[in-house]
């Protein structure tokens, strides 16, 4: 679609669809927030499931495009880097919130089970790249496993909310999900979801959009694919989730908010499903190399300390943020760091 001599253009094109994504975004979190009181789901599981997936729409578009262009490195660097980099927003999200830490106000136990499942749904994908290249129907088992898991994932945040056999202690900070009353001027339950649909074609588009610009760009920076993916189209593919995240915090929506970084992070998994599904040339796992994995086990040692958080509920912490905050701040920098100087 962009002539690799005409860098501008394909940048130009990459900005304003980043735009594009962040208006999308910012709508979508009061939309969102208003479907999980109507529908009365809650919103640590609207936030999993439609915010989830939905502010995910753009990064899977970019890596299946990417992986259908025989790009591998692009398509798995862009789904893993946006985990990464979602990860990251809730830290942020934790800087703003300054009533106290984020994961102490805002503990669930669907957030505890989507940490979880998120921490398995990573280490499959790392153990297809370390063993024998295996097909089935083109595709490669774990990819297959990987949905298995996914919706058994689902059904254990839906239990964990209706059925929970966890509960966090209550603070003065604590802020529960209790549903607002309807507002005389909001739409119907259809209107909500009419407008949710809109906006989903437009980060939709705006995904394809940067997916197209993102290799001329490389091409033009001497950048390798593996770091553009991870950086600059995981980035701003993950925008949606940056100002949704921000806007639901602002208010006071503290579950939505967790449970949209992490519910878009399981989601961000199947990228690699539709990439595997899409290249056509055998298994994607094994089409990548230590790059990816770098960056996948970076992804899974950052779920892994926001687990610890979540579980730990530090109040109050460095700056009125946990500690998880800060090591994810600085696992994500240093790895960054370390697959640029590599790439």
């Amino acid at each position: 679609m962009f002539d690799a001599n005409a860098p501008f253009i394909a940048l130009a094109a990459f900005i304003a669809a980043g735009i594009a994504i962040t208006l999308a975004g910012t709508k979508m979190s009061g939309v969102a927030d208003k479907l999980a009181d109507r529908t009365g789901l809650g919103e640590a599981i609207v936030g999993a499931v439609l915010l989830g997936v939905t502010t995910s729409l753009a990064g899977s578009v970019t890596s299946v495009t990417a992986a259908l262009g025989g790009h591998a490195s692009l398509a798995v660097s862009n789904a893993i880097g946006g985990i990464a980099a979602q990860t990251v927003f809730l830290a942020a999200a934790d800087l703003v919130y300054r009533r106290s830490n984020l994961e102490h106000a805002g503990a669930s136990e669907p957030h505890l089970v989507q940490a979880g499942v998120l921490i398995i749904l990573l280490t499959l994908p790392a153990i297809a790249m370390v063993t024998p290249e295996v097909s089935l129907l083109a595709i490669h088992p774990i990819s297959l496993l990987l949905i298995a898991v996914y919706i058994f994932g689902l059904q254990l945040s839906h239990a964990a909310r209706v059925a929970p056999m966890w509960k966090p202690t209550k603070t003065d900070e604590t802020r529960e999900d209790i549903p607002d009353a309807p507002e005389a001027d909001d739409p119907s339950l259809g209107g909500l979801g009419l407008v949710f649909l809109g906006l989903m074609v437009v980060v939709g588009v705006a995904g394809w959009v940067i997916a197209e610009a993102a290799v001329p760009l490389a091409q033009a920076s001497g950048l390798s694919q593996s770091v553009v993916g991870s950086l600059f189209t995981a980035i701003a593919t993950s925008m949606p989730e940056l100002v949704t995240t921000l806007a639901a915090v602002r208010r006071g929506a503290l579950q939505l908010a967790i449970g949209g970084i992490i519910g878009g992070n399981t989601f961000d998994v199947l990228f690699l499903v539709a990439s595997d599904t899409a290249y056509q040339g055998g298994s994607i796992y094994h089409a990548v190399g230590p790059a990816e994995l770098f960056m996948l086990l970076s992804a899974i040692l950052m779920t892994s300390i926001l687990l610890l958080g979540l579980i730990r509920r530090e109040r109050y912490g460095f700056a009125k943020i946990g500690f998880e905050s800060s090591a994810i701040l600085v696992v994500f920098f240093a790895s960054v760091a370390i697959n640029a100087f590599a790439g």
